[in-house]
């Protein structure tokens, strides 16, 4: 964090690392950064998992070793997330599923929103975009009811002038008689995030239960999963690899789904088969449970907390240090931890930065092909020493050209 108090035109020292790194420095916005540890353990274990002889690949997913593993990872969530065991809508059942946070777009409203029923959406950038889009497909389809926006504070297309933000307190409500909110809490592609300062909760968003997707901060701090009804994530940013979903639910929410859609979209299915109704993304689940068992060791969610933030703050620091070559499309109240978006004068002077990070040692830096740019994905497992050599990177690239 220290770093971030320099001045404009301050000598920098580039560190070793962006020279020569051992491994590129992965800034992906998903498929993202896996813990090295992780990684390693997972070749050792890759052709012997357990003492079995077979990988955890060849295993019978109803059999003993993999179903140590599955619950071992749900322990572990459980734990790590403090998600309450109880009855009704004291407990929440943890379900694995396919399909990532796309095919939730479609499942939540399906399982949620009853013929007649009403929906609210908040859209704070692409994501709650497609969440609503799909939403009003499955109510157009399957005898659902109205999904409607209740915020939105995307700018208008090609408008560059207004920043991006968050719904200003009492913005975004539902009402009385909704079946769920909906929010994205983390746009990946926009860098718009809630609920950032530390010890912040979720604002008072009207009575409805809050459905959130949760795919890229899951497990970026500590969160009181109280505020939500249903939480579902994506496990390829913050938690492990492509190809499992989490999806974390009230159990009164479970129970009041629908019944009439097909029995492999219904929440209800996973939760009575402990996800295991059909055959699981195996491989995907016990790596998530390396993850967690990683962030265990290095401190749980105070300490990635804290990594978090001074990732984030040695970026910011740099942008704002430098307001007149990088410029931060956000309003600062509203600005992710998760994938810090910012732009330079030009197209141009864009692409020479992210040729001059290529060459450091440097990937994934490249903004969505949407709204171009700069971002940085900032996920746990990122290391402190790459945000670092960014920011560096950054100030000495600012100096030369700015």
């Amino acid at each position: 964090m220290a770093r971030a108090g320099r001045l404009p035109g301050e000598t920098v020292t580039i560190p070793a690392a962006m020279t020569i790194p051992s491994r590129p420095m992965n800034f992906n916005p998903g498929p993202a950064a896996l813990p090295r540890a992780v990684l390693e353990r997972c070749r050792d274990e890759l052709l012997d998992f357990g003492g079995t002889g077979l990988s955890v690949m060849e295993h019978s997913h109803r059999g003993a070793a993999y179903e140590r593993a599955h619950h071992a990872t749900t322990a572990r969530l459980r734990a790590l997330l403090d998600i309450p065991d109880g009855h009704g809508d004291a407990g929440y059942d943890i379900l694995y599923v396919q399909g990532g946070a796309s095919q939730q777009f479609a499942v939540v409203p399906l399982n949620l929103l009853p013929p007649g029923g009403r929906a609210s959406h908040v859209v704070t950038g692409a994501w709650g975009e497609r969440a609503i889009a799909e939403a009003r497909a499955v109510a157009a389809t399957a005898g659902g009811g109205a999904p409607r926006v209740v915020a939105s504070t995307v700018p208008a297309p090609g408008d560059e002038r207004t920043l991006r933000r968050l719904p200003r307190p009492g913005e975004a409500r539902s009402e009385g008689g909704d079946a769920y909110l909906h929010l994205t809490t983390n746009e990946t592609i926009d860098g718009v995030q809630f609920a950032t300062a530390p010890g912040a909760t979720m604002p008072d968003l009207g009575p409805a239960p809050v459905v959130a997707d949760m795919s890229s901060d899951i497990a970026w701090r500590r969160v009181d999963l109280r505020q939500f009804g249903l939480i579902y994530a994506g496990a390829q940013k913050n938690l492990g690899p492509s190809g499992v979903t989490v999806v974390i639910i009230r159990r009164d929410l479970v129970e009041a789904g629908r019944s009439d859609i097909p029995t492999i979209f219904q929440y209800r299915t996973f939760a009575r088969h402990d996800s295991l109704y059909n055959t699981p993304p195996t491989f995907a689940i016990y790596l998530m449970g390396l993850v967690l068992e990683w962030i265990e060791e290095l401190g749980g969610l105070d300490a990635i907390e804290a990594r978090n933030r001074a990732k984030a703050g040695a970026i910011y620091g740099v942008i704002d240090a430098f307001p007149g070559f990088y410029r931060c499309p956000v309003e600062s109240g509203s600005r992710s931890l998760m994938n810090v978006t910012f732009r330079l004068p030009t197209p141009g002077a864009e692409a020479r930065f992210l040729d001059e990070a290529m060459a450091h040692g440097m990937t994934g830096l490249q903004g969505h092909r949407s709204v171009g740019g700069v971002r940085a994905s900032l996920y746990n497992a990122v290391e402190p020493a790459w945000a670092d050599a960014l920011a560096a990177l950054m100030r000495d690239h600012a100096a030369k050209h700015g």
